[in-house]
């Protein structure tokens, strides 16, 4: 039933509003060059259309955030974690020189974010007058302006809706029109869990960079100076990536910070948790690279009270150089 909640399959269509993530808008001549400068992909001949992921890190490459970027004619949009919009914006400025054209907008409070996933999110939209590609485009929904970028926030296949706060109602409305299942924001932790979606605060941090997090396609390695460049090219040059970002399945939930151990030394430490209705949990940890990868059978607890878990790679990451 359309506006359904519940346990969701998110290979069946699947509705959520993410409207508390944010949007930044980066405008003017150099918009292009300047973002190039400041995140970890290749920016600067990007053309109008298209649509890829960067990371926003700190001079030794520790991490800030990931974003999802559209190049639209006049403009950048860049979806960003949430509340992360103003920390980015505050950031970037930094780097706005007196010869640079380029502006910075945050565009969070004005406009409404909802995404739509499943394999058949196109032929949905398409059923109520909206086509769609494999990048971002801007058309109209019923009387609605919306811009609409391939991409779920998940690996899974879908669309995000970005729209006026003003149509939040209408847009809103017409999207239910659509036999799609509604997602709470429980069930989106849960999904990126399981998937491997790293987040600020949990595995977006200062403590780790875009190689230790599994976001190698973030990185280009053959673009030149950008914020970070010189550690990250060091640290996949010399083999020395320090740590890894795992999945778990837990019997039963721990705490964030609960530490991984191999062998009986410390070799990591929980990042994210989420228990299920069974009691059972999963999770996502660091671990050191040269102490367990993959498949690997580790402990999570303390030396004295601990559960046996094995080291999942998930669909979210990517540990080899695209």
């Amino acid at each position: 039933m359309a506006g359904e909640t519940g346990s969701i399959d998110v290979s069946s269509l699947t509705l959520i509003d993410r409207s508390h993530w944010g949007r930044i808008r980066v405008g003017d001549r150099d918009r292009l060059t300047f973002l190039h400068n400041q995140s970890t992909q290749t920016l600067n001949l990007r053309q109008p259309g298209e649509v890829c992921e960067t990371t926003f890190v700190t001079s030794t490459a520790r991490l800030l955030d990931l974003a999802t970027v559209a190049i639209l004619n006049d403009s950048v949009l860049m979806i960003v974690s949430p509340g992360m919009a103003e920390t980015l914006i505050t950031t970037l400025d930094r780097y706005i020189f007196f010869a640079d054209q380029v502006t910075l907008t945050d565009l969070s409070a004005d406009t409404v974010m909802f995404s739509l996933m499943g394999p058949e999110s196109a032929s949905a939209l398409k059923s109520l007058g909206l086509d769609v590609g494999m990048g971002v485009v801007e058309g109209m929904l019923g009387a609605v302006a919306v811009t609409v970028m391939a991409g779920s926030g998940l690996v899974t296949t879908g669309y995000t809706l970005i729209a006026a706060v003003a149509d939040r109602e209408a847009l809103w409305s017409m999207l239910l029109q659509i036999p799609a299942l509604v997602m709470d924001e429980a069930t989106f932790e849960r999904v990126r869990i399981e998937q491997g979606r790293p987040m600020p605060g949990s595995e977006l941090t200062d403590d780790y960079n875009p190689l230790d997090a599994g976001l190698w396609s973030t990185v280009s390695f053959n673009k030149g100076c950008y914020i970070g460049q010189e550690t990250i090219a060091r640290l996949e040059s010399r083999d020395a990536v320090k740590m890894g970002l795992w999945g778990v399945k837990l019997a039963a939930g721990v705490a964030i910070g609960t530490t991984v151990w191999v062998e009986g030394a410390k070799a990591g430490t929980m990042t994210s948790v989420c228990e299920l209705p069974n009691g059972s949990a999963i999770g996502l940890c660091y671990v050191r690279t040269k102490a367990a990868g993959g498949g690997a059978s580790v402990q999570v607890g303390t030396l004295e009270v601990s559960q046996t878990a094995t080291l999942l790679d998930l669909p979210f990451l990517n540990r080899e150089k695209v």
